[in-house]
């Protein structure tokens, strides 16, 4: 048990750029100083948003297919960079026999106390409210996106990136974070992980003295800092 495992697909140009982040993050020199990870890539996993609104399947039962598969592989920590999957953390947990990471537990340590912080997300994510309950518990202030002007903004940026449109989710979400920084908002977090592929073609400009939290990267940093504390990078 002395791999990492990856639960992605979901989607899967995020779960490539959790990869390169785990891999860019990790202090290797030669190809057998990185750490062992094991990947699955399903992306036949129901859509988490829409059964969080009550719109779609349960996907819990093809996650927990998945945590069994990389389980069996001897993976002993799992990472899932699927913000609104989290919304099942708790079943996760007590399914799963290895620790699941917690993505918005890895977010709130690069989210300063008394920041006034928008959580950028699907629908289902924020209506879920575990990035506003852990950050609200750790001495930040929340706030989510107007859902009639600026989520809609949001679910463009997401649905762009999903298609394959990179530039198109840039410019939408240059949009939204122009619009957060006139409203005084100084953090943000990418509280999806294709927001994070639209943030790489924004205007700098756009979000000028805010800080932007990318929960892809946080998540990479945990189970990098997971793996490495137990000494996984060193061959047995």
């Amino acid at each position: 048990m002395n791999k990492i495992g990856v639960l992605g697909g979901m989607g899967p140009a995020a779960t490539a750029d959790f990869l390169t982040k785990l891999i860019q993050l990790t202090p290797a020199t030669c190809d057998q100083e990185h750490l062992p990870v094991v990947v699955a890539n399903l992306p036949h996993v129901p859509d988490r948003s829409r059964a969080i609104l009550g719109l779609g399947a349960n996907p819990l039962p093809a996650m927990c297919a998945s945590i069994d598969l990389l389980v069996n592989a001897g993976c002993g920590v799992i990472a899932v960079p699927c913000n609104t999957s989290h919304h099942w953390h708790s079943d996760f947990a007590k399914y799963s026999p290895v620790p699941v990471l917690h993505i918005a537990e890895a977010c709130v340590l690069a989210v300063g106390p008394a920041q006034t912080t928008a959580i950028l997300g699907t629908r289902g994510c924020l209506q879920s409210g575990f990035y506003q309950r852990i950050i609200s518990e750790n001495g930040g202030f929340c706030q989510v996106p107007d859902t009639q002007t600026v989520q809609p903004v949001v679910d463009a940026t997401i649905a762009a990136v999903k298609g394959g449109d990179l530039a198109r989710g840039a410019r939408y979400l240059e949009h939204v974070l122009r619009t957060l920084s006139s409203n005084g908002v100084n953090a943000v977090v990418l509280a999806c992980t294709e927001l994070p592929l639209a943030a790489l073609g924004c205007d700098p400009v756009a979000h000028a003295g805010m800080t932007l939290v990318d929960s892809t990267l946080e998540l990479a940093r945990a189970s990098v800092r997971y793996g490495l504390d137990r000494g996984w990078n060193k061959a047995a």
